[in-house]
């Protein structure tokens, strides 16, 4: 006949029991699982900056990293490589694209047709997978806009220090006008009282 276990010995040796059996499971289980965290999903650039695609994964076995670009052109591999192997850049962006072991990838130069989705996939040697995302949006620096307005500033600014010159300037023939007009209306004035007093 058995006896129930009991007290608090009883009750720590299930305890300890479900925990060695937990732990031996754990243990046992096919590797697998991979994790991706994407930190930066959204970023910014201007034309001909370089860029970094951040990403951080963990497996257990060895991953294979694939990075693909999807915009309205259609959709690029850009690469794909094996932790610690080999390294497959596409001819498209062989000048352009440094992997690092943690899954990022820096794009140097971006043009306007960089801009889109680009899409990781790590997929762990025993079949499991993590996705990411990170939208690329690329600004073209407009300097011939800012030339042009430049250019229209300092007309503007021409165009007003000429016209208040002109309006110095009249102001100047106006009082010049005046003076000589007083001075003929005061000389006509004396000449009729000189007249007047002649005729009586």
């Amino acid at each position: 006949l058995m006896r129930p276990l009991q007290g608090p010995r009883g009750r720590s040796a299930v305890v300890g029991t479900v925990t060695l059996c937990l732990a031996a499971g754990w243990a046992l289980q096919t590797p697998g699982g991979v994790s991706l965290v994407v930190p930066q999903p959204n970023i910014n650039a201007t034309v001909a900056q370089n860029i970094l695609l951040s990403v951080e994964y963990s497996c257990r076995g060895v991953a294979t990293i694939e990075w693909k670009h999807v915009s309205s052109w259609g959709t690029t591999s850009i690469v794909e490589w094996r932790s610690g192997n080999y390294v497959n850049i596409s001819t498209v962006y062989k000048d352009r694209v440094t992997t690092f072991e943690n899954g990022s990838i820096q794009l140097r130069n971006v043009g306007m047709r960089d801009a889109g989705y680009y899409f990781v996939t790590v997929t762990e040697e025993h079949g499991t997978n993590a996705y990411g995302t990170i939208i690329v949006n690329v600004y073209e620096i407009i300097y011939e806009d800012l030339h042009f307005v430049a250019v229209l500033f300092t007309f503007l600014a021409a165009v007003s220090a000429i016209l208040i010159c002109l309006m110095w300037l009249c102001n100047k023939s106006l009082h010049l006008f005046q003076k000589k007009t007083t001075h003929k209306l005061t000389a006509s004035t004396t000449e009729e009282i000189e007249l007047e007093t002649i005729e009586c």
